[in-house]
């Protein structure tokens, strides 16, 4: 069996499902009535989940390495961990947002990877010595996994900022919601409106989007700081050096500050709401150049780092 041919079928099978079920999310919200949109786009996802995870789990097999070698590879990984998280946050809250906004992601990453990366940059190869290192799994999986959950995070405070623009948003600590409904996303509009003028199930809504962008940041940054403690050590081994400025490195740390300052600020300042919303928003922008940016910006030191 052709593995390189058999998986870049699935690849291109998980595009078309992709485009679908990005196409069905937003139609979900313009038509409300017709609950089978939500149902479709849910096993759309869930089916192209799997046949990431099947492309994955044979490319470690038939390679003899974990998948996150190249770049490649690792767009794979980051869009199934989006994938996966998108999932578990649809479980948690029932409620399609979280796929609208993260679906369209995951699409463009898959894109990204199938038709815009050569050919040459898809085929698994046999690893340099560098990365011939027990801590390949452990970094990049680290730092994959702390990209989904902060992107997440990251959109949902973009998210916030668009649906409370131009609104005098309270202090969501001096706003109580009956506990039936505080852990659930309130999309009705319905009256009646509280004292700010804002609808109150707005309001909910509001509130619990600033809550999961906090809890999904407060998630990610602990991967990120294994992911980064973890590189300087397989740095050092592969080097000699924990760290040496290179730009993945930097931009890695203006990532972590970023994200720090923001629970720095919700911990300690009690910032909430718009300010927070700032601050956590300007995280998804610093994360793409940490992740693609440097890619196209120069040379560095991480062997799939760069493209020529």
């Amino acid at each position: 069996m052709d593995w390189n041919s058999t998986q870049n079928f699935t690849i291109n099978i998980v595009f078309i499902i992709l485009l679908i079920t990005t196409i069905l999310y937003w139609a979900s919200f313009a038509f409300k009535d017709i609950k089978l949109l939500k149902s479709i786009s849910k096993t759309g996802v869930i089916t192209a989940n799997l046949l990431l995870f099947f492309t994955l789990g044979s490319r470690w097999i038939t390679a003899g390495y974990f998948p996150l070698s190249n770049l490649y590879e690792s767009l794979l990984f980051l869009a199934w961990t989006l994938l996966t998280l998108q999932l578990f946050a649809e479980y948690k809250t029932n409620s399609s947002l979280i796929g609208a906004i993260v679906n369209p992601i995951v699409l463009f990453l898959n894109g990204f990877s199938s038709l815009v990366l050569p050919p040459e940059m898809q085929k698994a190869a046999p690893l340099v010595p560098a990365l011939q290192s027990n801590w390949l799994m452990m970094h990049v999986s680290m730092m994959m996994l702390s990209y989904g959950t902060l992107i997440i995070g990251s959109l949902l405070a973009i998210l916030f900022l668009i649906l409370g623009r131009n609104e005098e948003i309270p202090n969501f600590q001096q706003v109580s919601f009956e506990s039936n409904t505080s852990k659930k996303f309130q999309l009705e509009t319905a009256e009646p409106t509280n004292e700010s003028g804002l609808n109150e199930n707005r309001l909910k809504l509001l509130n619990n989007i600033d809550n999961w962008s906090y809890r999904t940041i407060g998630l990610g940054f602990p991967f990120l700081t294994i992911g980064i403690i973890s590189g300087a050590v397989w740095a050092n081994e592969a080097w000699g050096s924990y760290w040496s400025w290179d730009p993945k490195e930097t931009w890695a740390l203006i990532t972590w500050l970023t994200f720090a300052v923001y629970l720095h600020a919700r911990i300690t300042k009690n910032w909430q709401g718009k300010k927070a919303a700032i601050l956590a928003s300007s995280g998804f922008l610093i994360i793409w150049i940490c992740y693609l940016g440097v890619n196209f910006l120069g040379t560095g030191l991480h062997s799939y780092g760069f493209l020529s």
